[in-house]
């Protein structure tokens, strides 16, 4: 008999309502744990066949099926009712505590079931994976990517909703740009995300990332290493005294924090870094002597 259950539409509730169900909880010893809707055999429940994640990591298993043993499951499945079977639940969100859970030989599992299609269980799968700390900075990279093509949230939305800056979720998603070789020594720990940033720009990433990691490079000297020379035909000795400077074409990452400080002060604001220092300067440009006052404002309310 299918239990009779007490359900929450899911659909069309947006982004923020699909992130209440899969937020992680606080700390047990600081709050109560989540009420589930009911327990349920765990030869009923199923995974998701399109779960984005299919790698689990044997010792982190082992290591959440002992605590589960202990402690038992704190933090119910999210689970919906598989189409064409009320029998059986499909897993949204949980399906390393489930894998756990059979390893702890429990018989029985906590869940809280919610309607939700099939679109929605996808976004929410992605959703969870993106929010687990131990994703590599690719993995990670591709779950906003994902959000964003599939689904159309933007870099400003999955910002407020997850709480990452928009430029963190940029400089991630730009490193899909890098070479599938290059993204694999991401993968495998080989290379940092600032390491793989770095190599963005330049003209051969993958030589440049084998250098780095036989060498043991730090990001500092990676950036620098990778700096594109100025394409011009005089040396700094040769080049006529009142010639122009070269224009230096700013990297994306440098644009980005230029597009969040002129978003945030609601004014121009334009960022040069001097190639291989670590000084530059900052200009601000005002439109009228209104936009001066509020700057002055800011800046006087920073004291």
């Amino acid at each position: 008999m299918t239990d009779k259950i007490q359900k929450t539409r899911g659909l069309g509730r947006g982004l923020s309502a699909l992130m209440a169900d899969v937020s992680p909880q606080a700390a047990p010893e600081s709050t109560q744990a989540r009420r589930a809707d009911l327990m349920v055999p765990i030869e009923r429940v199923q995974p998701n066949p399109d779960q984005p994640r299919r790698t689990f990591t044997q010792d982190q298993m082992e290591e959440l099926a002992a605590s589960i043993r202990e402690k038992g499951i704190i933090q119910p499945l999210i689970v919906r009712q598989k189409p064409g079977n009320a029998e059986i639940y499909e897993i949204v969100a949980g399906e390393r505590r489930w894998r756990a859970a059979q390893m702890a030989m429990q018989h029985t599992i906590p869940v809280i079931v919610r309607d939700f299609n099939d679109t929605e269980v996808l976004e929410i799968a992605i959703i969870e994976n993106v929010q687990r700390s131990d994703l590599n900075a690719v993995e990670e990279a591709l779950g906003y990517k994902q959000l964003m093509e599939k689904f159309g949230h933007t870099q400003e939305k999955l910002s407020d909703v997850l709480g990452k800056s928009r430029s963190y979720i940029a400089n991630l998603v730009r490193l899909l740009q890098l070479p599938d070789e290059v993204q694999e020594y991401v993968r495998d720990g080989k290379l940092t995300a600032g390491h793989a940033r770095a190599l963005i720009t330049s003209d051969d990433p993958v030589t440049l990332a084998k250098k780095v990691i036989h060498s043991g490079l730090s990001v500092r000297d990676t950036e620098k290493l990778a700096k594109k020379p100025v394409s011009n035909i005089f040396d700094d000795e040769s080049m006529p005294r009142n010639a122009p400077k070269p224009q230096v074409n700013k990297d994306a990452d440098t644009r980005a924090l230029e597009g969040d400080l002129s978003a945030a002060l609601g004014m121009k604001i334009s960022i040069d870094h001097d190639p291989g220092q670590e000084s530059g300067k900052v200009t601000v440009s005002y439109g009228s002597l209104d936009e001066l006052d509020e700057l002055c404002r800011m800046l006087s309310a920073m004291r």
